[in-house]
Order: C-alpha cells, then structure tokens, then sequence
C-alpha cells in the first residue's frame, strides 16, 4: 500500500535502533571511563588540600629586654661611644643625683680618656689623657709624700675612687687640679719635659696602650685643660670619678645599672632598709 515500508526496511528498523543504542550506550561508557578518574582525582586532591598540614614547632619569642623606667635622666654623651663602664657611672651618677649639683668629671682608665660633665648631665667635650704606668686601682701609703725619683715602678699607680675635685698649685707653681691631694694625684697639662718619653706623640697616638707613663698624675691636652677641665672646675666644683681596672664599679662606687627596671628596684629596696 501506498505509504508502507518494504518488509525489509521495517526489518531494519528495530536492529538499527538496537545498534544505535548499543552504540549510545558503549560511548556513554567510555566517557564515564574518562571522566570519572579525573573527577576522582579532583575530589582526592581538594580533600588532601582541605586537609591540615603538619607543620615545624615554631620557636617561642625571645623574651623582650627590659624597658627604662619612664621619666629616667641619664648622662648625655652627646654621640660619642664610651666604654660599658664609664657609660654605667656616668648614668647613675645623673639618675641618682650622686653628683649633687656639681659638674662631674669621668677617669676612664681602661679607655684613657676624659670625660667632663656639666652639672645638668651633659657632655662637656672629652680628650684622650696620659695615666700612671702601674696598673691598679689603689695609691700606695706615703706616696704623696715622696720624692719622685723615690717612688718605684709598682707605686705608679693613678687610684680609682669617688674624689672632689679642688683648684691648686702644685710644687712648682703650676696651676693644676687636684684629684687627690694626700696622695698627690692631679689633673694638668701634659709636660713633654722628658723627650725620650714621647707624651705628645702617646697622647695622639690613637692605641690607648701607649698612654700609661706618668707617676700617677692624669696628663690632659692644653687645650682641653685650659678650656674645659679648669673653667667647669672653678666655675661649679666637679667631683671625679676615676674608674678602675682590677676592681668593678659596683666594688668601688656602688654603681648599678639604672636602665635595668630589677637593678634599680633592688637598689631602691635596699635604700628602704636603711632608713
């Protein structure tokens, strides 16, 4: 009839169909084939970044140094770089008023230099200085009262301590400044009387190990004797502090480090016990 398929083509019909489908549904099986591992692996992989990961122990932090008590006056060294320990006793001098309300003078011996203070803690100028032979920290017994040629190599010392400072004349009718006037130590002018000497070539040498010649007596350039040192001396009084090389601070002055908040709050303790 009009309209129908010959039988072999409604035959072919059913089994195309089949085949398309089979066709279908094996594509649609290897794409699943395809898709699935990465889709897998995807899955495996954010869950392993999700994951938490074992870190190294971090260091703990280094505990802070202490900070300086607030309102604290300290020495004003105006740019130049003492040695720890002429920076300690200049600082507690000013913070604990040690001073009064003198000018202030620092021996350094290790460092052989000299530092001169006005009365408010700052830094006058300072100069490179000629200090006794002998190393130590104490004066002999008599040795102000010996002739220079008497007084033997070991007694050359310049003695560390706590001094007022007081305007004079030595021997000779020099204008000096004496340090210790029993055991007659002063601070003066450098005298290149000696040649073989050589003090003004040790006193700018820029070694300090050269600097240990005089009998006791603290050697200072002209210039900064004439216009520093003497001026501070007779214009406010100073008290000197020689600083030692055998002893400590603390053995000599009873200095402590006053930017340290436990050194200051022990030694205001033990000021309370005294009371």
């Amino acid at each position: 009839m009009p309209g129908e398929l010959p039988s072999d083509a409604k035959d072919a019909e059913p089994s195309e169909f089949l085949d398309a489908l089979k066709k279908g549904a094996l594509a649609g099986a290897v794409l699943l084939v395809l898709l699935v591992p990465p889709w897998h692996m995807a899955t495996r992989q954010a869950k392993q970044q999700a994951a938490p990961v074992a870190t190294a122990p971090q260091p703990s932090p280094r505990p802070q140094a202490p900070e300086t008590p607030s309102g604290l006056r300290l020495a004003d060294f105006r740019g130049e770089q003492p040695t720890p320990d002429a920076l300690l006793v200049a600082n507690w001098a000013v913070a604990t008023r040690d001073h009064r309300n003198h000018a202030f003078v620092i021996v350094d011996k290790q460092d052989a230099r000299v530092y001169v203070f006005g009365a408010d803690g700052r830094l006058k100028d300072s100069a490179p200085a000629l200090l006794g032979s002998a190393r130590g920290d104490d004066s002999f017994p008599g040795i102000g009262d010996k002739p220079l040629a008497q007084i033997r190599p070991e007694e050359k010392t310049t003695p560390a301590g706590r001094f007022m400072a007081e305007p004079g004349r030595n021997s000779n009718k020099e204008d000096v400044v004496w340090v210790d006037y029993d055991a007659a130590v002063s601070m003066h002018r450098i005298r290149p009387l000696v040649q073989s000497e050589r003090r003004l070539e040790r006193l700018a040498s820029l070694t300090t190990d050269d600097n240990r010649i005089s009998f006791g007596c603290i050697n200072l350039p002209v210039s900064f004797y004439e216009n520093v040192l003497s001026p501070t001396v007779r214009q406010s009084g100073a008290v000197v502090y020689v600083l030692p090389e055998v002893k400590s601070v603390q053995q000599v002055f009873g200095a402590y480090d006053v930017t340290d908040p436990r050194q200051l709050a022990a030694a205001q303790n033990v000021a309370l016990q005294q009371r």
